[in-house]
């Protein structure tokens, strides 16, 4: 979440050993040959993803309605940045040097006033200024990462964890901002994203055991996320959304992304007659150690 500007995000996705196939345990001499159509098993579903995309058109339509709402010719006493797009003109940018509206409006609209929440308990803000952006600059940013990471872990977990975690990674960014930063508004979906991020990370560190190139793939995550965390010391970035979000994310990854163990996914999928071999776990101590942990924490924060 930005006040003003935004940071790009650029995801590399680790390879999954075996590309999400399964292959069939050793097959008894003496069972019937197996069809062809059996021969590769998919182990994880894969989802059909819309959530992610309707995120992003709702965001865009936020962003077109507060700058009609802004109406910059009519509002603004200094010349307006476009004025050919008429009441979607820009504000000046020495106002605003993303392309976008008033602070006035943006507040008005539901951005993050800590005073607001506080004084007139305005709690409703922490969530409606994750879904605002302070221009085009700062919209495109956040929408173009959106849909590079969203889509993919949708994709892999589905439409209701993936919305669940940007909510609620959106919802602890705007808190922890709001209990470091009270002298702005603040407004963007960076905390959400940051979410996103820390998902990744905590679902990289509970599936350990499916992944190729381990340390290469979290050293490169690490790598990115430490980059944008870098760049919230920029001014005008709000870094406590951040970290706010990406906590929250990791947190809820380790709940919500926990996979089987390839060995028992194949288990489950051989065909009967065939030999499996000692029965495997579902899933492994650590994981239900980390699972048990974040709950815990989610719970008290």
């Amino acid at each position: 979440m930005g006040r003003e500007t935004s940071s790009e995000i650029e995801i590399m996705v680790p390879p999954r050993r075996g590309e999400n196939v399964v292959h069939p345990l050793e097959a008894n001499p003496t069972a019937p040959p197996r069809p062809p159509e059996q021969a590769e098993l998919r182990p994880f579903r894969r989802w059909t993803p819309w959530l992610v995309p309707v995120f992003v058109v709702a965001n865009v339509i936020m962003f077109a309605v507060t700058m009609c709402v802004n109406n910059c010719p009519r509002n603004s006493p200094r010349p307006c940045v476009a004025p050919f797009l008429g009441r979607f003109a820009f504000n000046p940018l020495k106002e605003n040097p993303l392309f976008g509206p008033s602070s006035s409006k943006l507040e008005k609209m539901g951005a993050l006033d800590v005073t607001k929440v506080v004084k007139e308990h305005q709690g409703w803000r922490l969530i409606t200024c994750i879904w605002l952006h302070a221009g085009v600059i700062h919209i495109l940013a956040n929408m173009l990462n959106l849909l590079l990471i969203g889509v993919q872990l949708e994709q892999e977990f589905g439409f209701v964890r993936i919305g669940l975690l940007y909510v609620i990674s959106g919802f602890g960014g705007s808190l922890l901002s709001a209990l470091f930063i009270r002298s702005s508004i603040s407004v963007g979906a960076s905390g959400a994203l940051f979410g996103l991020l820390g998902g990744m990370l905590s679902e990289l560190i509970t599936n350990w055991t499916i992944f190729e190139n381990k340390f290469a793939a979290i050293w490169t995550l690490i790598f990115i996320i430490a980059i944008n965390l870098a760049l919230g010391l920029l001014p005008h970035v709000d870094n406590f959304a951040h970290i706010g979000g990406f906590i929250s994310g990791l947190l809820l990854g380790f709940v919500f992304f926990i996979r089987p163990q390839f060995e028992w996914v194949g288990q489950e999928n051989v065909p009967p007659g065939y030999h499996t071999g000692s029965v495997k776990s579902k899933h492994k101590i650590y994981q239900y150690i980390l699972w048990i942990i974040a709950a815990i924490f989610l719970i008290v924060g």
